[in-house]
């Protein structure tokens, strides 16, 4: 169902301990309930691999993995080395890794028979756009992270109508390292695991 909301913001959510604890992303979504995104699961569960996410009552699953030895210098999933998985769905990711434009460096996938393009604004905003056809004038969700923290917020505008999916993908990327989406990001972030590998190397 292709439902118009009004913007909404999602809080940031901790619990647990040690191996067990999580984390993430939580709020009600206009029309579609309650959206929980776990930005990573505890690794305890997820060995060898990093994964975030979604879940609601009215949306599908989505998770993100990414596996590698890059996972050990990183946080969050990132779109090296990765899979998503929408409801019972494998999604394939592609991206120009050396697209000069935001644009052009923007991961594009296809699900439920609609093509869907992300691609970032800046290292806190991003845009999840599901393309129109002939059937469908199609959606723009645009998402910003702000706060850090236990005050950390996403807040998402939508232009059109959304359905169940555009809700579970545009909450699920802000519980992933977007960085490679940018030019900058992408030589920072391995700049960053670089550095990070040789300091445990080092321990």
């Amino acid at each position: 169902m292709h439902t118009s909301i009004d913007p909404f913001t999602l809080g940031f959510w901790k619990e647990g301990r040690t191996h067990e604890r999580r984390s993430g992303l939580r709020g009600t979504v206009p029309g579609f309930g309650e959206v929980v995104l776990t930005a990573p699961l505890p690794l305890k569960h997820t060995p060898g691999s990093l994964v975030s996410e979604v879940r609601g009552p009215s949306i599908p699953t989505a998770v993100f993995e990414t596996r590698g030895i890059h996972t050990d210098a990183t946080d969050l999933p990132t779109l090296n080395g990765s899979t998503l998985r929408v409801g019972d769905a494998m999604v394939y990711l592609r991206r120009n890794r050396f697209g000069l434009t935001h644009r052009a460096r923007a991961l594009r996938f296809r699900y439920g028979g609609d093509h869907y393009l992300l691609r970032a604004v800046n290292r806190k905003r991003f845009v999840l756009v599901r393309r129109a056809d002939d059937e469908d004038p199609g959606v723009t969700l645009t998402a910003k992270l702000s706060g850090f923290g236990g005050g950390r917020r996403l807040a998402v505008r939508t232009s059109g109508r959304a359905v169940a999916a555009d809700i579970s993908l545009v909450v699920l990327f802000a519980g992933i390292d977007r960085a490679p989406l940018t030019r900058s990001g992408a030589v920072r972030a391995a700049l960053g695991r670089s550095a990070r590998l040789f300091a445990e190397s080092q321990a």
